[in-house]
């Protein structure tokens, strides 16, 4: 009878307990905890294009007018006059800068009194000869002489016109390397012109397979740190024959429509349109981000594509890599193709497709829960 009398109280004291937890769970506005189901995975995906499409080149170089000339003196002397300091607006035949010509005043000197002396002994030696005095080598040596002679002082005064430097158009100067008193040498650069005349020019160094791809004639996009906010057209107008020795570069040459704000030596990027090297044997193919492909063995491969919410495995022909991108046959324009997330995805699975960009945006702040007070 005792333990009877326990056990009922055991019941009596657990029930009281269930009651008592029930009521303090409902007191304290707690619920029973319900499972809910996993959201969808979030993956990225893109758009494919038209089959064919050409695919973008880019790359910066330095804006130059399609004329700079560097201006030197022929022969060494001592600059004595400089009339021009970069930027200056010039005219053509201008004169700019002068060396001593005292050298080259005598040099002509003397070949003036060798060519007197030469004709002298030529029209004697003529004389001779038609008198039986001298022999025909004798003439023929004082005929060489003077020619000599007439030869060395055209070169005199040839370079007596160039002891001093005039403008061969009408320009700017970009750059003044030379001051008045240095001594300069034949050849040495003093002033750097540019010709307004000419067109400004955008010249891109493009690695070979890339610059083989680039025709004559095709559109580019120009866009300069000068110009915030513009793009520019630009024209191809001359595709360099030779690579550069160190970098292999090839140097294409874009013809720009600029405005004056832009100056040569500013630094350009230009965007161009360009099929690819094989262009005709991957006329059906289109361009996807390599991370779409899922798996590719030969020249079968398969990625997912989304059929409203939902991934679906979908089987294309692989036709190799572009640089980041991969070459498939078989998608149909306007096809959305999972990117980023494809590996974790699997086929009829129901998906979310996030934009990446979002992620950057910062998170939102949630305010902690509140305390519930409990009795």
């Amino acid at each position: 009878m005792d333990g009877a009398r326990a056990g009922y109280g055991g019941v009596v004291l657990l029930t009281a307990l269930g009651l008592s937890m029930g009521v303090m769970l409902v007191a304290c506005g707690g619920k029973a905890d319900t499972p809910q189901a996993a959201p969808p995975p979030a993956v990225e995906a893109v758009t494919v294009g038209a089959p064919g499409a050409a695919s973008e080149l880019a790359a910066s170089g330095t804006l130059q007018r399609r004329r700079e000339m560097a201006l030197s003196f022929r022969i060494p002397g001592v600059l004595t006059r400089m009339n021009v300091e970069a930027g200056d607006a010039v005219r053509a035949g201008q004169p700019l800068a002068a060396i001593d010509p005292a050298g080259v005043d005598a040099r002509q000197t003397q070949a003036a009194a060798d060519l007197e002396r030469a004709r002298r002994d030529a029209d004697r030696a003529r004389k001779l000869y038609s008198t039986g005095f001298v022999a025909k080598a004798r003439l023929d040596d004082a005929e060489s002489a003077l020619k000599a002679a007439q030869a060395a002082h055209a070169g005199a005064a040839f370079d007596r016109r160039w002891a001093a430097l005039a403008s061969p158009v009408s320009g700017v100067v970009l750059a003044r390397t030379a001051q008045a008193g240095e001594v300069v040498a034949a050849g040495q650069t003093v002033l750097t012109l540019a010709d307004l005349s000419s067109p400004l020019v955008l010249r891109l160094p493009l690695p070979a397979r890339d610059a083989a791809r680039v025709k004559v004639g095709s559109s580019a996009a120009v866009t300069a740190d000068a110009l915030p906010g513009q793009t520019l057209t630009g024209v191809v107008t001359r595709l360099g024959q030779a690579a550069d020795a160190r970098t292999g570069a090839v140097t294409v040459e874009i013809e720009v429509q600029a405005p004056p704000q832009l100056k040569s030596g500013q630094i350009a990027a230009a965007r161009l349109q360009a099929p690819a090297a094989d262009a005709p044997a991957r006329a059906a193919f289109v361009r996807i981000p390599a991370e779409a492909l899922l798996e590719a063995s030969g020249d079968e491969a398969a990625v997912l594509r989304l059929d409203g919410a939902v991934a679906r495995r979908v089987a294309v022909r692989f036709g190799g890599f572009d640089g980041d991108d991969a070459l498939v046959a078989g998608l149909p324009a306007g096809s959305r193709v999972i990117t980023a997330g494809a590996g974790f995805v699997s086929d009829g699975e129901k998906v979310a497709v996030v934009d990446p960009r979002a992620s950057a945006a910062p998170a939102r702040k949630v305010a902690p829960p509140r305390e519930v007070a409990t009795q």
